[in-house]
């Protein structure tokens, strides 16, 4: 079980390109991990609007809860997240990048690609993401200017 500091929640929604991604992550990560999340939709495959769900998530993001939002490409979902002033999204490829984002963005919310994917690349950069913290110092005078 990955131990959050501070965060009780994690929020996730996706559109229906990252649907089947989401519903990996849910079923194979947040559940197995024993990880406290809520599902905010999509429910299926059938065409819906990315940025509904992003605005969705956003809404809910607070001091003690993260977010995982997935489309296609991660692009669309990163840039309707990032138009929120609470919200630091980071379109994150690899585990170098989560952890980075962390360390010195305090990203708080990820964006994935739903297409393609592949599910052990997936896990590890949640890992890396949701146990990694920021570091403060010259970054959180970043931070403030975002």
């Amino acid at each position: 079980m990955i131990q959050l500091k501070g965060i009780e929640k994690i929020y996730i929604a996706s559109d229906h390109a990252g649907y089947p991604l989401k519903e990996s992550i849910i079923k194979d990560y947040l559940i197995k991990k024993k990880i406290n999340f809520f599902d905010l939709g999509t429910q299926s495959e059938d065409s819906v609007d990315y940025p509904k769900f992003a605005k969705k998530l956003c809404k809910k993001i607070n001091s003690s809860s993260m977010g995982i939002l997935i489309c296609g490409s991660g692009i669309g979902v990163n840039i309707s997240a990032n138009r929120h002033k609470h919200i630091r999204a980071s379109l994150c490829h690899d585990v170098a990048t989560a952890k980075i984002t962390r360390k010195h963005n305090d990203s708080n919310v990820i964006c994935l690609k739903g297409r393609p994917f592949v599910k052990k690349n997936i896990f590890a950069m949640l890992d890396a993401y949701f146990s990694t913290e920021f570091e403060e110092g010259r970054h959180k005078r970043r931070v403030k200017q975002l």
